[in-house]
């Protein structure tokens, strides 16, 4: 005789609990966002230092991943993190100009790799630099500006920083922009303007003879 299966209940289904589309990422707070994008270069530095000395396809295509990933780093930082650090925090103000100069030297490193030929002599070069550059900037936010965060805001404020973080990320360019303002008020013009100056600089790019 053949045995009936009873449909599973309400209650049995509702055990597997939402679907994961529906799930929100559980929220970072600042510091553990921008850490999180700290190992995101770093991990691209090293995958270059790995490649072949010829390997010129992967390395361009890692070196226009760290300038996107970087770009998009300092917009956020210069726009959100490092206003609120000067405003809320006790005695970082020379050490926040000195991020922003750090940032400002890095941005004309990336500029200059932006479309640079991998099999030009000086390409390694430039990216060796940029990466110590951006190596000495994370191991002073990690060591001394984000502790600082860490002891002086609220859990709240943290939180409320890395989501404006996120935010501010999904928006910004992935162009560096050495010549644009890092402070405010300059540094809040909408992302629209530099997405115009990025797809300029693209048309330029392609009308040049031998392009």
């Amino acid at each position: 005789m053949a045995i009936r299966t009873a449909p599973a209940s309400a209650a049995t289904k509702s055990v597997k609990g939402p679907s994961s589309r529906t799930r929100k990422p559980a929220a970072l707070d600042a510091i553990a966002l921008l850490k999180a994008d700290h190992r995101e270069v770093e991990r691209l530095f090293k995958a270059f230092s790995k490649a072949g000395t010829t390997a010129y396809k992967s390395k361009r295509k890692l070196v226009d991943r760290m300038i996107a990933e970087l770009s998009r780093h300092a917009v956020v930082e210069e726009r959100i993190l490092y206003p609120a650090a000067r405003s809320e925090v006790r005695s970082p103000a020379d050490d926040v100009l000195e991020y922003l100069e750090e940032h400002h030297v890095v941005k004309w490193q990336l500029q200059e790799l932006i479309g640079l030929d991998p099999r030009d002599e000086r390409f390694e070069a430039k990216v060796t630099v940029m990466a110590e550059n951006v190596r000495h900037h994370v191991r002073e936010e990690e060591n001394e500006l984000f502790p600082l965060l860490r002891s002086q805001l609220t859990r709240k404020r943290l939180l409320e920083l890395g989501e404006a973080l996120h935010d501010a990320k999904r928006t910004a360019s992935p162009r560096p922009h050495p010549r644009a303002s890092d402070e405010p008020p300059g540094n809040l013009l909408p992302d629209s303007v530099s997405g115009v100056v990025d797809k300029a600089r693209d048309l330029v790019k392609s009308v040049r003879p031998g392009s």
